[in-house]
């Protein structure tokens, strides 16, 4: 039982755990307390002074409600609860005396600011401050910093609230950002900034260094931290004002943990990508890569159906292209690949119309052996947040800071909690320190091996990878994880990369052996989206998507389909949560939604598909997976084991090489490019002797 507490806030008496600090207790009792370095996720800083409250037989000065807990304050004479007081002259007076001080130096350019209109400063000033100020000096300037193409910095404005520092040291696990100096001369900067500053310094590899902020790919949050304008998005920079904007609640497809975002749009264009709050996938945090991938929707887009002649493709028409289409899938065997942002309507779609012709479908294109029909062992069994309360995590070939640096920076947070990690894979710097108990099959073997009863409730994680399970022996090693989640009393989670991965697994986008079974004498294949794979000479190839990346090149008939903004469509993260992405614009050009362009070629075939709406089509899925159409909730998927029969001997290796290039969309990034290439260039740097 938690130890309660009584406190009246303005008169009205509520009971609170002990540990709970003033300006929590408040939010209980609906009373809003200003702040600007307070944050929920991070620790305390009591530096801004603007939560100021009264506390009644106190020190007869105001105090820090976002430092003081509700067990240090004393009751009253006669054992009343001790009061706190929000709203009296002394707060009033403290308040506008913070906030005169806080606009001393920040310039008053709020019509050019970015932040304008969603400033916490702005707001604050005008519901807590005053109209006037005492000062007349001149405002003291600071230079800007760079921190890569991400993020703009206008140092003059900062307020010094740290969050940004403290966000990049305690979740991101970077210590570049820091402050120096005290009073008037503090200021916010990084390590190597302020060696340019002082001696000159230059050169490509303090360039480099410089930009390692960025290395997290988690950077784009200090930009939502941020209360005033100090940092903004360089690539949104002077592009819109919130007020235009058209604001649609969506999930992130740039990894599979299904991230929870907002997508910004003016008129027909994504202008901005902003995390929401999903305390049991992504907490309040996106990955840059999800934040800044949105310039990748304008560019190589496919807008008209193509039909190649004579080894050129020509523009053509949706009469003509569908009806090509059909007559090639009617004269041979056909084959359906599933891409890895393909939603679960589409897959289903493409699975029944394949199938109806005799042909299989295939999810699985990285050669994954995930096991179909077996929901404990291609998803697993454990929740993200599971992961909140481990106290043992073990990672089986994946490198998440790559593959999900959301749930990365949540590893992180369980391990700065007592957590102890263990790797066994390609040796990574995860922001975390780990015990690396080897990187090949042998590694796992004697993992298993070795005594697990201090595993035991520890509410202990087991994250497998997909490098871990590409191999011929991948089933294999899923089935010695799920036997050391077994005999080490921990749950199992399956790290997918693909977010389309689960979903078109639950729908049945599968054939028994694999890839080279699907497609081993296909005469058609119908490439829904599946860029990241060869398709050999031979074969009449259909590619119905977005952008004319490598699937496109290949195809002989190119159908344009909608991007994950552009439809309304369901996605299944990586624990197997049903999430609903919603359309935000409206596909270019000729391109329709993916569902419905396999609709209207089985029309064209003859054999329609027995829907012909969005809502009809999800009647039919939940007829035959009901759990698909439970948005926001895990399915219980019990636990069936994978034999663990004999392993090979390999080494495991990384599911992501570039985790800034692992998708058409990112491909058409400029700005996901030149991250790609400032990441390559850090790792190739020399690095000076200690």
């Amino acid at each position: 039982m938690a130890d309660l507490k009584k406190v009246s806030i303005d008169g009205t008496v509520i009971e609170v755990p002990g540990a709970m600090t003033l300006i929590q207790a408040c939010e209980e009792a609906g009373v809003e307390i200003p702040r600007f370095c307070y944050h929920e996720r991070l620790s305390i800083a009591g530096n801004c002074r603007m939560c100021l409250v009264e506390i009644v037989g106190g020190p007869p000065k105001p105090a820090a409600s976002c430092a003081m807990q509700v067990r240090d304050l004393r009751p009253g004479p006669n054992g009343e609860p001790p009061q706190v007081r929000t709203n009296s002259p002394m707060v009033k007076k403290a308040r506008e005396g913070v906030m005169e001080f806080l606009l001393i130096n920040h310039p008053l350019d709020c019509p050019i600011c970015d932040q304008g209109g969603e400033c916490d400063l702005q707001d604050q000033a005008i519901a807590y401050g005053v109209d006037f100020s005492r000062y007349r000096e001149p405002k003291r300037a600071l230079p800007d910093l760079d921190i890569g193409p991400l993020i703009a910095t206008t140092m003059t404005r900062c307020i010094y609230c740290t969050r940004c520092v403290r966000f990049t040291t305690e979740v991101a696990g970077l210590t570049e950002m820091g402050t120096l100096g005290r009073g008037e001369d503090t200021r916010v900067t990084t390590y190597d900034n302020e060696m340019l500053a002082i001696d000159g310094a230059g050169g490509d590899a303090v360039a480099a260094a410089l930009r390692a902020v960025m290395d997290s790919n988690l950077s784009g949050n200090v930009i939502d931290l941020c209360p005033v304008g100090a940092l903004t998005s360089k690539p949104y920079a002077f592009t819109a004002r919130p007020w235009e904007l058209t604001k649609t609640e969506s999930i992130d497809v740039m990894d599979a943990l299904g991230s929870n975002i907002r997508l910004d749009a003016k008129g027909r264009e994504i202008m901005r990508i902003l995390p929401r709050n999903n305390d049991a996938v992504n907490e309040e945090w996106l990955s840059d890569k999800g934040r800044f991938v949105y310039d990748g929707l304008r560019r190589q887009r496919l807008d008209v159906p193509y039909v190649r002649e004579g080894g050129r493709l020509r523009r053509s028409t949706w009469p003509e292209a569908l009806g090509l289409a059909a007559k090639a899938m009617k004269g041979g065997r056909v084959a359906g690949l599933v891409g890895d942002l393909v939603p679960v309507e589409a897959a289903f779609s493409l699975r029944a119309l394949v199938e109806g012709l005799g042909g299989h479908v295939e999810c699985r294109t990285d050669g994954a052996r995930l096991p179909e029909g077996n929901r404990s062992a291609y998803v697993g069994n454990a929740r993200i947040e599971d992961i909140d309360g481990a106290r043992r995590i073990l990672l089986i070939g994946t490198d998440p800071r790559s593959e999900a640096p959301v749930l990365n920076a949540r590893i992180r947070k369980a391990w700065l909690a007592g957590a102890e990690v263990t790797l066994i894979g390609p040796a990574a710097d995860l922001t975390y320190a780990c015990t690396h108990a080897g990187d090949d099959r042998g590694a796992l073997l004697a993992f298993g091996e070795s005594d697990l009863s201090g595993w035991h409730g520890k509410g202990g994680v087991v994250i497998v990878g997909q490098g871990a399970l590409r191999e011929a022996d991948g089933e294999s090693v899923l089935g010695h994880a799920m036997k050391i989640a077994a005999a080490a009393d921990a749950r199992l989670l399956v790290l997918h990369t693909a977010a389309g991965r689960v979903g078109a697994m639950d729908v049945g986008a599968v054939t028994e052996g694999g890839l080279p079974v699907a497609i081993d004498g296909a005469k058609v294949i119908y490439n829904l989206g599946a860029d990241e794979i060869e398709i050999a000479p031979g074969a009449f190839v259909i590619y119905q998507g977005s952008h004319g990346d490598r699937g496109a090149h290949r195809a002989d008939i190119i159908l344009p389909g909608a991007a994950w903004t552009e439809e309304n469509a369901i996605f299944v993260n990586t624990e197997g949560r049903p999430q609903l992405a919603q359309r935000a614009a409206f596909p270019p050009g000729d391109a329709k939604e993916n569902w419905a362009i396999l609709r209207a070629l089985s029309g064209e075939m003859g054999a329609a598909l027995p829907w012909d709406s969005l809502p009809a089509l999800r009647r039919a899925i939940e007829a035959r997976h009901p759990h698909l159409l439970a948005l926001d909730e895990v399915a219980d998927n019990g636990w069936t084991p994978v034999a663990a029969v004999a392993l090979g001997a390999a080494t495991f290796r990384p599911a992501v090489r570039d985790q800034y290039l692992t998708n058409p969309v990112a491909r058409a990034s400029a700005l996901m490019a030149e991250l790609a290439a400032n990441e390559a260039a850090r790792r190739a740097a020399p690095l000076a002797a200690e």
